[in-house]
């Protein structure tokens, strides 16, 4: 990693996670121009500047994120790019391919696979068969220049979908687009099956809904009850009971459209919810207890 970034002329510094007030000093100090993280540390990132009276965009030469280790949508990245005044990449890569391999070219279409290095897959998971391109499926992945560990057909557990068009940037390896969950990540609610990334996608589409939120399954006799526990924006955030109503119908409302299953909704305000140095921790299914 050191060796490639001196080639592009990159100082690279780790700093790990912990003690976000001294990596956002670090970042003035030393005019740090990218950042590689989750997205939910970014996100974390931007609240602790704000608590310490820095304005990413104004006082900081961050430009670039790059993304990756969990599930984050479109809508998501639209809100961090405006909030942070970022190009927001997304990164993939597992420990089993020796971390972070591929990522997204500046059209932002899709994670480009180095097709000489990688032969990727979409298949069902239940019967493994191959899916066409644009079939959304499980990602299986052959190395082809593994020496020390082979992996053919890698089952990796993650949803996404091939796209094999050219991009516009003009190469020619095929993509994927964004990771939509895991296989075992899929919650089954009623006979319905719902992914954690399709309740973000809705919520991030509603002005109203903060960044953070978090989603709780429990059984009620017979029957799974859904909860969606989310934080308001400052701008929304009001002591006036009609305008929280009419905020928590509406909620309410995309949420039953897009999931086709009825849930239960948690207003709160701005900071309730837990923040994550590492990967975030969205749902919590107490079935299992």
């Amino acid at each position: 990693m050191h060796y490639g970034a001196e080639r592009i002329g990159v100082t690279v510094l780790p700093t790990s996670v912990g003690n976000t007030e001294r990596q956002i000093d670090l970042m003035q100090d030393l005019g740090a121009t990218a950042i590689a993280c989750t997205p939910s540390y970014l996100l974390h990132i931007g609240e602790v500047a704000e608590k310490m009276g820095v304005n990413i965009q104004k006082d900081t030469k961050l430009r670039t994120g790059i993304l990756g280790a969990e599930p984050w949508t479109e809508g998501m990245r639209a809100r961090m790019e405006e909030w942070l005044g970022i190009k927001a990449f997304d990164i993939y890569g597992t420990s089993e391919l020796s971390g972070p391999m591929f990522t997204e070219c500046s059209e932002q279409k899709g994670v480009h696979i180095w097709s000489d290095l990688a032969l990727v897959e979409v298949i069902d998971p239940n019967s493994g068969e191959p899916l066409e391109p644009g079939e959304r499926g499980e990602l299986t992945i052959t190395i082809l220049q593994k020496e020390a560990l082979s992996m053919i057909r890698y089952r990796i557990g993650d949803i996404s979908v091939l796209d094999d068009e050219v991009c516009a940037c003009g190469r020619t390896h095929p993509r994927i687009q964004r990771i939509q969950g895991r296989v075992d990540d899929m919650l089954i609610i009623r006979g319905i099956n719902v992914f954690p990334s399709q309740i973000e996608y809705a919520l991030m589409a509603i002005p109203d809904v903060g960044q953070h939120f978090q989603i709780v399954v429990d059984r009620k006799g017979a029957l799974d009850d859904l909860l969606v526990r989310f934080e308001l924006n400052k701008e929304a955030f009001s002591n006036k009971i009609n305008d929280l109503m009419l905020i928590r119908q509406n909620v309410e409302h995309r949420l039953r459209i897009s999931l086709n299953v009825n849930v239960d909704v948690e207003l709160l305000e701005p900071g309730s919810l837990p923040r994550f140095e590492g990967k975030s921790k969205k749902v919590i299914d107490r079935r299992a207890l």
